[in-house]
């Protein structure tokens, strides 16, 4: 196994962060680098910006208008627009849905949903969780009836990541009560302008409604968006989550975020306290822990060979490594992580001497990531998947 990049990688990396500084609008990044809210527009114009260079799919095969990338360059690609503080994609779409639509939708589906994916131009959202039923997917509720050519949907979804913005959003619904709970399971892909869809945010404590709740009334969906077959869904949620759970992990913003910590300890003084060091040096220390395991996935697809089943793995120590960074910035910013007036902010009031831009906003971005060890699967529920798959307890 060799972790270090070739010549033509490193080449490739290269090019990557020429086009990148090239074409990342420096108002959309400044508001990464400072973790300020980023508006639909926002997001949307850099998922179009990569959608006409091709690249909004980054993951996907050359087949379905990808570009073909192996998966070294896939990781170098998200290592440079993340270090040049570019946007995360909203995954939902290309890295979620997209590739479950390569892999059981019909040529029908593959032609009429994946190109306005690729493009950026279709904003779609993720239909999963609902009350009662997080990491226990099996126990979904909301119910679609088939009825001729159509199918009737009732029920609720929760926790829906930027549902407010949906136009279509892809969903587990149950078609069947027989048998196991997972044999009942179907993936239908619902537009949210449908009559009888409602959409009803959630404000989470940093101000921001983040997530929603998405209603479904009597809801009519054509039978030909159903994906694969019916009842057969849970095999078709199992392939997404795999692709969910190792975006969590995200790496490359974990790398960015580091650095942010290092300049807000300095900007704070406190880099020179040798024990708040320490805790900074041990972060990094799991950062490129996490970094090698990621690269030894990598290395391993390279060379065709299987790789363990760690998306579970990388989500865990992943997402506590986002909880911990967060938690120093804010003990490395002490009182002046605290205010949080979101038009205050936007206009300035924070960018002078007395709040230094590298504390923008602090308490809203703790608060946020605690959510990372219970969303995509609680981390309690992955640790026991990897027991079983990995370790074979």
């Amino acid at each position: 196994m060799d972790l270090n990049f070739t010549a033509d990688e490193l080449a490739f990396r290269q090019d990557i962060r020429l086009w990148v500084a090239a074409n990342l609008p420096t108002d959309i990044s400044h508001k990464v680098r400072h973790a300020l809210r980023l508006t639909r527009d926002d997001m949307q114009r850099w998922a179009r910006i990569l959608g006409q260079q091709g690249w909004l799919g980054w993951g996907w095969p050359k087949a379905f208008g990808g570009p073909g990338w192996n998966a070294v360059q896939k990781h170098l690609f998200e290592e440079e627009c993340a270090l040049a503080c570019a946007p995360r994609v909203v995954p939902f779409g290309p890295v979620m849905v997209a590739p479950v639509i390569m892999a059981f939708g019909s040529p029908e589906q593959q032609q009429r949903f994946l190109p306005g994916i690729a493009s950026g131009e279709v904003w779609w959202s993720q239909g999963y969780s609902e009350p009662g039923s997080g990491s226990d997917l099996a126990s979904v509720k909301c119910r679609a009836e088939r009825l001729g050519d159509k199918y009737i949907v009732n029920g609720q979804k929760t926790w829906t990541t930027l549902g407010q913005y949906g136009e279509w959003i892809f969903c587990l619904v149950r078609t069947s009560s027989e048998g196991k709970p997972q044999m009942g399971i179907s993936f239908l892909l619902i537009d949210m302008k449908s009559p009888g869809v409602s959409v009803r945010p959630i404000v989470l404590m940093d101000g921001e409604p983040e997530v929603n709740e998405v209603f479904f009334d009597n809801v009519e969906v054509p039978a030909e968006n159903l994906v694969g077959e019916e009842n057969k869904g849970w095999t078709y949620a199992k392939h997404l989550l795999a692709h969910e759970r190792t975006n969590i992990a995200d790496i490359n913003r974990s790398k960015r975020e580091l650095e942010r910590l290092k300049r807000i300890a300095k900007a704070e003084g406190v880099w020179d306290d040798v024990r708040f060091r320490d805790q900074i040096a041990l972060l990094e220390v799991d950062v490129v822990a996490l970094e090698m395991m990621v690269l030894r996935v990598l290395s391993a697809e390279k060379s065709g060979k299987q790789s363990l089943d760690v998306a579970g793995l990388l989500k865990i120590r992943g997402s506590e490594i986002q909880q911990r960074y967060t938690e120093l910035m804010m003990l490395a910013a002490g009182p002046l992580a605290r205010p949080f007036i979101w038009e205050a902010m936007e206009a300035g009031w924070q960018g002078d001497l007395a709040f230094p831009a590298a504390n923008l906003p602090l308490a809203g971005t703790y608060f946020n990531m605690r959510k990372t060890t219970i969303y995509g699967g609680s981390n309690e529920v992955q640790r026991n998947i990897v027991a079983q798959t990995v370790l074979g307890s």
